[in-house]
């Protein structure tokens, strides 16, 4: 047995959109990771890139479990002393909901130059437009 490698010029990539509206947070972040990895395709391989590109819209309409809504925080650190920054998780879901969904999927991807790679296919909007209209991306079934 040989072990089969997928050529990278010979792969095409879909583009799939997920309206996250109702959605659990965490069951969303795992499904994208895998389509982002590849991992739903016959030919994955854990060190190339072989995913398709994601589109999230509705990122302010995400559910969260449990009493996450009042007790979640995001965490930044500048570097400096006393520097670090605390979010809510509900003041964060006001400014900036796109990042609610990239922290989550950020944390399922590899920690290094693939899982970089990887992110940069993800595309999260708020609200119901996005600019990837030409691409035709079909809609992506959770079950």
């Amino acid at each position: 047995m040989k072990t089969f490698l997928p050529k990278i010029d010979m792969q095409t990539r879909a583009w799939h959109v997920v309206d996250a509206d109702g959605l659990v947070l965490g069951r969303l972040a795992e499904r994208i990771a895998n389509v982002l990895r590849g991992r739903n395709k016959p030919t994955y391989t854990p060190h190339l890139d072989g995913g398709d590109f994601v589109v999230v819209i509705n990122a302010e309409k995400i559910k969260v479990t449990g009493n996450k809504e009042d007790t979640k925080e995001y965490q930044r650190y500048s570097g400096w002393r006393g520097g670090l920054k605390r979010i809510p998780f509900a003041d964060m879901r006001e400014k900036h909901p796109e990042r609610i969904i990239m922290a989550a999927v950020k944390g399922m991807l590899p920690r290094n130059r693939l899982g970089s790679k990887l992110l940069t296919k993800l595309k999260v909007f708020k609200g119901t437009e996005h600019p990837h209209g030409a691409q035709n991306p079909e809609p992506m079934t959770l079950n």
